[in-house]
């Protein structure tokens, strides 16, 4: 597609708003979106173990230039890559045992940073989430092994994407 046809790089997040993709399905997904998406920004990804979230953020760090490999950062909780257009921070707050840890992690620096953020299991984090972040959610489907479903939306800036027309 060309020009104002391409169609909206996040589809909106609604109960029936949702992509079914294999895995090299959702890494083109994930570089593509990587290619896109200009800081400040904070994604978040959400999905049970083996959802897939660490394979979606590697496929978005290499869409946005992260020459280094990605690792899941679940033990040091903070991975830090170089990119040209912004730091990104990986950040996995599995381990954490309560929103009060996040002092731990210079939350606040983090989120206050020009960066992309792109941060696992959100949902320790509570209410300290940015209000613009973008969520991301991944599910198995059922039935399907090696497919996920996509959910993907929420506040999308035209200043953090880009030019998507």
């Amino acid at each position: 597609m060309a020009g104002n046809d391409r169609p909206p790089l996040v589809p909106p997040l609604a109960g029936r708003g949702h992509l079914a993709l294999s895995e090299p399905e959702l890494v083109a997904w994930g570089e593509h979106f990587g290619r896109a998406a200009r800081p400040p920004l904070t994604v978040t990804l959400q999905g049970e173990l083996g959802s897939g979230k660490t394979t979606l953020v590697r496929a978005i760090c290499r869409g946005y230039g992260v020459a280094d490999e990605v690792t899941s950062p679940t033990y040091t909780l903070v991975h830090e890559y170089t990119a040209t257009r912004s730091p990104v921070y990986h950040i996995d707050l599995y381990r954490l045992r309560g929103e009060e840890e996040l002092v731990n992690l210079a939350w606040d620096e983090l989120m206050a940073a020009d960066a992309l953020r792109l941060i696992e299991w959100p949902e320790r984090a509570g209410t300290h989430l940015p209000p613009d972040h973008v969520p991301i959610m991944l599910q198995h489907v059922p039935n399907e092994e090696g497919r996920r479903l996509l959910y993907a939306g929420g506040h999308v800036g035209e200043h953090k994407f880009g030019d998507q027309g």
